[in-house]
């Protein structure tokens, strides 16, 4: 397949431009991510990201978009359903946890088949972030499954495990957790003060899901393990507490490099990021100049890095097996389920 850039580019549109196309055949960057304005109808969708393979005459291209359910979704109604934010599962699992676990799982499967409808095949879901009490609800809110460590991770892992079954693999963030912080890393930089005997309940989940294909970090200060860098430029972070203490070896993917939470040109942060020890930078806006010199400044993607990407493309599912009949079988399964709260 030749060398890769370790980078994620979002598209400025929907389709891609001659400049795209040629600077992406080139650049050979890791993979893609689908945002709204990529986004005009299940045609287009499809042609955008079939257009995206063909380019680099690759079938398991990762092709990503945030699809959590609630109010982060790409693919929006009426063109598609709308599926419930994590927070309902939470409400369902005080009640009846099997049920809960139950239904989460049939939700996940159904959100898959479509994404995967539409070529995509990686979705930045589950956030499996533990919510505090106090903590900004604008941030997390009801985008978290819960308070409580051990339910948080039950439910995430039913969520990774229906998207699997949907024929997507998810990618649990933010690590090592952003359950806390009090301010949006989209406009600025939150510290979390918490000692690290408090932050055990926010790594439980991640550690209990360790095992998943792919992860993301979170821009986020702990004091406690590194008082000047966030996690997504941390090298003590990273490889202390991500990789050794939550025990996780999948894809480690950057948030958004864009956002205000860092600091520097977002070529600066994604090479900071590389050599902190993230597998793939995310770079979401589609901004040309910002990808030209992240093309020409990063290296090429290490051999760890690749050995946990062929391990997630031999993981992808094969979604053409997942049939709209059992598309339907699932969201009914979830609303039964969902009846009961």
């Amino acid at each position: 397949m030749g060398t890769m850039k370790p980078v994620i580019f979002g598209m400025s549109g929907h389709v891609l431009t001659d400049d795209e196309s040629a600077f992406f055949r080139e650049v050979r960057p890791t993979g893609y991510i689908i945002f709204g304005r990529n986004i005009e109808s299940k045609t287009q969708l499809r042609a955008l990201t079939d257009s995206l393979r063909d380019l680099h005459g690759d079938d398991k291209l990762l092709v990503m978009i945030d699809q959590e359910g609630g109010r982060v979704a790409r693919m929006k109604a009426p063109i598609w359903p709308e599926y419930p934010a994590p927070g309902a599962f939470d409400a369902l699992y005080a009640k009846a946890p099997i049920s809960a676990i139950e239904a989460v799982r049939a939700n996940y499967a159904a959100l898959a088949c479509d994404l995967a409808a539409m070529g995509i095949n990686v979705d930045c879901a589950p956030m499996i972030d533990v919510r505090q009490p106090g903590s900004n609800d604008a941030v997390i809110g009801d985008r978290a499954f819960g308070e409580e460590p051990s339910r948080v991770a039950a439910l995430g892992r039913g969520a990774l495990d229906g998207l699997k079954d949907g024929g997507v693999l998810g990618v649990i963030k933010h690590m090592p957790g952003h359950g806390r912080a009090l301010v949006d890393s989209h406009h600025n930089l939150p510290v979390v003060d918490a000692d690290e005997d408090a932050l055990a309940i926010d790594l439980e989940p991640f550690q209990r899901l360790s095992s998943a294909e792919m992860g993301m970090t979170g821009h986020i200060v702990f004091p406690a393990w590194d008082s000047v860098n966030p996690v997504t430029l941390s090298p003590h972070i990273i490889q202390h507490i991500i990789r050794d203490k939550i025990g996780f070896d999948g894809l480690l993917f950057t948030d958004d490099l864009d956002m205000k939470a860092l600091s520097g040109s977002v070529p600066d942060r994604a090479v900071a990021s590389i050599a902190a020890g993230c597998d793939i930078a995310l770079n979401c806006w589609g901004k040309m100049p910002d990808m030209q010199e992240m093309a020409e400044r990063l290296p090429d993607i290490s051999e760890a890095a690749q050995v946990r990407l062929d391990r997630v493309r031999q993981a992808l599912p094969q979604p053409d097996s997942i049939l709209a009949e059992q598309q339907s079988e699932w969201a009914a399964k979830r609303d039964s389920l969902m009846a009961l709260v």
